[in-house]
C-alpha cells in the first residue's frame, strides 16, 4: 500500500472516528436540550415533538422560583454536600496512603475486602443501615447519616484510586524525606499530597456528583419538608391533580447548574485522574 493510500486510509479513519464522537455527544445532550426546551415552552407545547419552542417563555424561571423555594433547598443540600466532600476526600486521602505506603499485618486481605465491597449492592445494606442509624442511634430526620459514613474514605473507589496514584509515585522520594526525619504525615502532606491533586479533585468530584444525586437515601433519612434538598424538593411538582411540567423543567434546569458548573470547572483533573489511574512510572 502506498503513501498516498495509507494517508487517505487514516483520513477516512479520522472523518469516521470524529462523526462517530460527534453522534454520541449528541445522542447524550439530546435528553438535556430536551429538558431546556420544555422549561421554555407552555404545557400543551411541551407534548409536542417541537424541537424548539414557538416562543421562548423565559418568565418560566421567576414563576419557578416563586413555587420552587430553590436557595432553601440549595442551602439545605450545601449543608449536607460541604460536610461529605470535605471529610470524604481527607479520609479518602488517608486511607489510600495507608494502603499505598504503610506496612500492617492484614493490609492485603483488609484492601482486598474493601474493594470486594464495590461489588456489594447499596440497595442491600438499606435496610440494615436504616435500623442503626434511625432505631438504635435515633438519628433520623437528620442529615448525620448522610454525612457519617463520608468519615470512612468516601467510598471504596476512591480509596482505590488514591492509593494508585500514590503507586505511581517512586518510593525512593520517601526513603530521602525519612533520612531527613520526615515523618509519615509530613510526607504525605508536603511530597505526596502535591503530586496526587488531580487525584484528590476526582474524588471530591465523585463524592459531590454521587450526594448531589443521591435521591434514594435522601428519601430514606429526611421526611422533614423544612430539611429537603434539591432533589427533594423537585418532588413537590407531582401533584395530585397532575404536574406543571414548565415549572418542573426550569426548576430541573435550575438544580442541574451547580453540578454542572462544579465538573465543568473540574473536568480537566477528572479526565486526568481516570486517565493516570493504573499507571506506574
Amino acid at each position: 500500500m502506498g503513501i498516498q493510500s495509507r494517508k487517505k486510509m487514516e483520513r477516512l479513519a479520522d472523518i469516521f472516528s470524529f462523526s462517530a464522537v460527534v453522534l454520541l455527544a449528541l445522542l447524550v445532550l439530546f435528553p438535556l436540550w430536551w429538558m431546556f426546551r420544555s422549561s421554555l415552552m407552555t404545557n400543551p407545547e411541551i407534548g409536542s415533538l417541537r424541537f424548539f419552542p414557538s416562543r421562548w417563555l423565559v418568565q418560566n424561571y421567576p414563576e419557578a422560583l416563586e413555587v420552587f423555594e430553590y436557595f432553601k433547598y440549595l442551602g439545605n443540600t450545601m449543608s449536607i454536600l460541604i460536610p461529605c466532600v470535605v471529610f470524604g476526600t481527607i479520609t479518602a486521602i488517608l486511607c489510600g496512603y495507608s494502603f499505598a505506603r504503610l506496612y500492617f499485618r492484614g493490609r492485603a486481605f483488609v484492601f482486598g475486602l474493601c474493594i470486594a465491597s464495590l461489588l456489594l449492592p447499596s440497595i442491600v445494606t438499606l435496610i440494615p443501615l436504616y435500623v442503626g442509624w434511625v432505631r438504635f442511634l435515633g438519628l433520623g430526620s437528620t442529615y448525620w447519616p448522610l454525612i457519617l459514613p463520608y468519615l470512612t474514605g468516601g467510598g471504596a473507589f476512591n480509596i482505590f484510586l488514591v492509593r494508585q496514584f500514590i503507586m505511581t509515585i517512586p518510593k525512593e522520594l520517601d526513603e530521602a524525606a525519612k533520612i531527613d526525619g520526615a515523618g509519615s504525615l509530613r510526607i504525605l502532606v508536603q511530597i505526596l499530597l502535591p503530586s496526587i491533586i488531580p487525584a484528590v479533585i476526582v474524588v471530591a468530584l465523585f463524592i459531590f456528583i454521587g450526594v448531589w444525586n443521591d435521591v434514594l437515601l435522601q428519601t430514606v433519612y429526611i421526611s422533614n419538608s423544612e430539611q429537603y434538598t434539591i432533589a427533594l424538593g423537585l418532588r413537590r411538582f407531582n401533584g395530585s391533580y397532575g404536574t406543571d411540567w414548565k415549572l418542573a423543567m426550569a426548576s430541573t434546569v435550575l438544580s442541574i447548574l451547580p453540578g454542572v458548573l462544579v465538573y465543568l470547572v473540574g473536568q480537566k483533573y477528572f479526565v486526568e485522574g481516570i486517565v493516570m489511574t493504573g499507571l506506574k512510572s
